[in-house]
């Protein structure tokens, strides 16, 4: 005979509690019948979990190992329980999302429309900014990150990771030339980030390891704004794929020295605080923004 949930349940409780009457009162049962449980599992395990006189209770070394295991077997049940549970249910009310602007534009606000039909009562409010946010503060539901996470305070599901491209419009190569090797762009016209410092180490190939840090000729706080300034010609740009693929699909960028790329990857993260309130909401938006990241951007 196999163990059941609730045999599972009774002997957790024992333990947590730290006796069987407390495991019985919290329970509703009588200590006669959870010492029966109890009694009942070891002989179908075939092993004693519990040394039990009139004063102590203590685990043996089987009833360690087991006890271990039988609190992630229940852990495992209610978060399947809660799923199904969330599944039965409408998503409905505010979601409150927050991105730097380019993956706004470039990974959400492309696929709005298909996510407002498939929920149609959820109500999306979206909300941009570059730099990391409160999300207290900001009042935010998720915020989509990017890069190394460092806040621990929050609950982080990964959506993915996107590489990153060296890249220069046609116009801009056809004044200055196409860099041949990663040495070239010393004697080229660099763009990067004003703010965020370590987006300025490009996944480079060189002498002294696989990042290169550049020190850009022209800055701005915004990959969108360093986007705009690459297909205007202003110079040679280290942006993700998410953003720039598209442009370079269509010609309007081109990539250089792939031969040279690291292959470095930006993890995406999307960061939240748990709450079993929003947890519908948060758990459709992530499975169809993930689907379509893995899909199309990454």
């Amino acid at each position: 005979m196999k163990a059941r949930s609730d045999e599972l349940q009774v002997f957790v409780a024992v333990i947590e509690c730290g006796s069987i009457s407390a495991a019985a009162e919290q329970g509703g049962q009588t200590p006669s019948a959870i010492s029966r449980t109890l009694s009942k599992l070891e002989a179908k395990l075939g092993t004693t979990l519990i040394n039990r006189t009139t004063r102590r209770m203590d685990l043996t070394e089987e009833g360690r190992f087991f006890f271990a295991r039988a609190k992630a077997i229940l852990a495992q049940m209610d978060e399947l329980e809660e799923h199904l549970s969330m599944h039965r249910q409408t998503p409905s009310g505010r979601l409150r999302i927050n991105a730097a602007l380019p993956f706004m534009l470039h990974s959400i606000v492309p696929w709005v429309g298909e996510f407002r039909a498939l929920y149609p009562q959820i109500q999306l409010e979206l909300n941009t900014n570059d730099l990391i946010i409160d999300l207290l503060e900001q009042s935010t539901d998720v915020a989509i990150r990017i890069g190394e996470l460092s806040d621990s305070s929050l609950h982080a599901r990964p959506l993915g990771c996107c590489p990153l491209s060296i890249l220069a419009s046609p116009a801009y190569l056809e004044r200055h030339g196409t860099p041949q090797r990663v040495e070239d762009l010393a004697s080229h016209s660099l763009i990067g980030f004003t703010q965020l410092e370590h987006l300025n180490h490009w996944p480079l190939r060189h002498a002294e390891g696989d990042r290169l840090h550049v020190r850009p000729s022209l800055n701005a706080s915004s990959g969108e704004t360093i986007r705009e300034l690459a297909l205007a010609g202003e110079g040679i740009c280290c942006l993700a794929h998410f953003m720039t693929h598209e442009d370079v699909r269509a010609g309007r960028l081109q990539v250089l020295l792939g031969e040279a790329n690291s292959g470095y990857r930006q993890p995406i993260h999307a960061v939240y605080y748990r709450n079993s309130q929003l947890a519908l909401r948060i758990q459709c938006f992530l499975d169809f923004i993930q689907h379509k990241l893995l899909t199309y951007a990454c």
